[in-house]
């Protein structure tokens, strides 16, 4: 590849890494509402027509944001769990059910502010706004998808427990917006859920 032509994709890769992270910014501080393009834009310290190169219109450039700071935490999850098996010399497709607590406690870190406020803000909007809910849908399908695959793999293979972990640590994140869930408190509750997932006694 031409030095020119690489130099030009790590600077539209950047710049849309910059768009993304402004936006989520923009979102957990001003809300849908106020994330506007020239929010994004002077936030980014970039021009709204680089705005519209990348992303085409404001809902696209949102749902992306979220989905793409999403996908980074999770992968940042699944990165974190293969090192721990590796220096516990396991193979991950083994570490199943292994070592629940902490990959309940990643999950719920990842599931947490700034995450969530621009989450949540996305949600609330896309309940009267059809546009929106057509751009956030499928990318909150992708989004879960890949925590379920998490869940079954370093949590449990049963599949309605992978979706009442996904409803705890979603409801977890959503209940600590307003009161942050101190650390003890947090993980008594991940391994009190834990050990039930073992099917260990109460108490």
């Amino acid at each position: 590849m031409p030095v020119q032509v690489r130099r030009q994709e790590e600077r539209s890769a950047a710049t849309r890494r910059a768009l993304l992270d402004a936006t989520v910014t923009c979102l957990a501080e001003l809300g849908y509402v106020g994330t506007t393009s020239a929010a994004v834009a002077e936030r980014a310290g970039l021009s709204r027509g680089a705005q519209l190169h990348h992303f085409g219109t404001r809902d696209q450039l949102l749902v992306a944001a979220v989905e793409h700071l999403a996908q980074k935490r999770l992968r940042r999850v699944r990165d974190q769990m293969s090192r721990l098996g590796r220096s516990d010399g396991r193979q991950e497709k083994s570490s199943t059910t292994q070592n629940p607590e902490t990959a309940l406690r990643l999950l719920a870190e990842a599931l947490s502010n700034p995450l969530y406020a621009a989450s949540l803000e996305l949600w609330v909007a896309a309940r009267s706004h059809r546009a929106l809910r057509t751009e956030l849908v499928p990318a909150e399908d992708r989004v879960n998808a890949e925590l379920a695959e998490i869940c079954r793999t370093y949590v449990t293979d049963d599949s309605i427990e992978i979706r009442l972990t996904l409803d705890l640590l979603l409801g977890r994140g959503v209940s600590g917006l307003l009161a942050p869930h101190s650390s003890r408190h947090q993980a008594e509750a991940l391994n009190a859920w834990a050990r039930r997932l073992r099917g260990a006694p109460r108490g």
